[in-house]
């Protein structure tokens, strides 16, 4: 019989990683796209946009990166609110993005037609934010732009699966169906990543790969996961299986930054996120980030952040009555 030590899994900061990439915020369009057309997005600051293309074909062209026709079952994906541009051909005028009507089903559905009435092309878009610290970590690490064919791949179909899904539900719009998509969005998000993480060699470096070490990545996994905990350099080498040099060391060499300063760091991003999204007091949230009082919580977080954290949570209730991110006038 295993011992109970044999049947527990190791440990997968990475895959851990990939748990918090859940999406808030999401917008939805449905675009019934006629050649010819173009549409040109400007920059959507903190926001990821994804695009499906669940029929007929179209150009997208990303600062920064060459241009790319996309068949029917391309998967994109802009993690950095990039501007860009979707074309019919690779000539075709743009219009700007938030000029062209739409029909609004819902507050996070729209639909939009535009174009000519030549050939159409059907596009699934979203915008999206990640609102946690360590996903946010994670995505500052991808590149400009993801792209996957998936459509008549057979070792991936349950992403033709999935895409189906998306596009069934897009054509529909029964009820419930913004929350199915908002569902698969979260998969297909996590796919892509996962494909880019299998494939790009610049997925070895830098946080990536402190994630993925066998040492590191655990200190960092046990950091995300209880930042409340008194860390020190000593417990964080402990649990990384090193001695207190050695995982300084390769801490810093594989992160850039050492070991108590990402903490530090991680707690105030973290502590922000909270200040922002919640109503707990500040003694809550100085416990939740690992601070004993709040008096020292605030000192940290003023050092951090320049300001105090009630300016932080003040800004954030003016900014809910302010007009959403990419929203249309």
């Amino acid at each position: 019989m295993a011992s109970p030590r044999s049947v527990v899994p190791a440990p997968d900061p990475l895959g851990e990683s990939l748990h918090l990439l859940r999406l808030t915020g999401t917008l939805y369009c449905r675009a019934e796209l006629s050649a010819p057309w173009g549409i040109d997005v400007p920059s959507l600051e903190g926001l990821m946009t994804l695009q499906v293309i669940t029929a007929g074909h179209c150009w997208l062209e990303v600062d920064g990166a060459p241009p790319m026709r996309l068949q029917q079952g391309s998967l994109t994906l802009i993690p950095h609110g990039t501007p860009h541009r979707f074309r019919s051909s690779a000539r075709a005028r743009t219009a700007p993005l938030f000029e062209i009507p739409v029909e609004q089903i819902s507050e996070r559905y729209e639909i939009m037609r535009h174009g000519g009435g030549g050939e159409v092309t059907h596009v699934t878009y979203a915008a999206m934010r990640f609102d946690h610290v360590v996903a946010r970590r994670l995505v500052a690490q991808l590149p400009r732009v993801l792209h996957i064919d998936a459509w008549d791949d057979e070792d991936t179909g349950w992403i033709h699966s999935t895409l189906r899904l998306i596009s069934r539900e897009a054509l529909t719009l029964r009820p419930g169906g913004e929350t199915i998509m908002t569902r698969l969005a979260d998969v297909l998000v996590v796919q892509a990543i996962r494909s880019w993480l299998g494939s790009s060699p610049e997925a070895g470096r830098g946080w990536l790969a402190a994630m993925r070490d066998e040492h590191v990545g655990r200190a960092l996994s046990a950091m995300h996961r209880s930042p409340e905990r008194p860390w020190s350099l000593v417990s964080l080498a402990r649990e990384a299986r090193m001695s207190r040099s050695a995982f300084a060391a390769r801490f810093t060499e594989l992160v850039g930054e050492p070991a108590m300063h990402y903490l530090a760091e991680s707690r105030m991003q973290l502590a922000r996120a909270h200040l922002q999204q919640t109503s707990e007091p500040l003694s809550d949230i100085a416990r939740r980030v690992g601070y004993g009082s709040e008096a020292a919580f605030c000192r940290a977080f003023k050092r951090a952040f320049g300001v105090p954290p009630g300016s932080v949570r003040r800004g954030a209730a003016t900014a809910e009555h302010a007009p959403r991110a990419g929203a249309r006038p």
